[in-house]
């Protein structure tokens, strides 16, 4: 079962694409926050990290630039899940390590199709 760590500061995102996402079959840890995220993938060890990019404390390039220093995550994706569609902050998503961008609200069918383009076999 494919791993997926889910990482935003809105507790009602975080339920909705949970509930998509284990409906999907996959396994589903949550992170309200960057450095809870941190602490949550050497044990979680996540296929995947979908966070967003505007949290208190930590942004999420910042938190995908962190992530990818760790062993597990090196060549692991991260997607950016988020309200902001400026040209500028997708650049410096992509050079953090974030494999793709989705504006909120994302679509179900929209969220469980990127999953599976950037997992094999989720």
């Amino acid at each position: 079962m494919k791993k997926i760590l889910l990482v935003d500061d809105s507790a009602t995102m975080l339920m909705s694409m949970e509930a998509i996402l284990k409906r999907a079959g996959l396994d589903v840890a949550k992170a309200m926050n960057g450095q809870q995220a941190l602490q949550t993938i050497p044990v979680f060890r996540p296929d995947l990290m979908i966070t967003d990019l505007n949290m208190p404390g930590m942004d999420g390039i910042t938190l995908i630039r962190e992530a990818k220093k760790l062993p597990m995550m090196r060549f692991k994706p991260a997607l950016m899940l988020t309200t902001e569609s400026q040209q500028s902050k997708r650049l410096e998503a992509k050079a953090a390590g974030a494999c793709g961008w989705l504006v909120k609200p994302v679509k179900p069918e929209q969220l469980l199709a990127v999953v599976k383009q950037v997992v094999p076999g989720a």
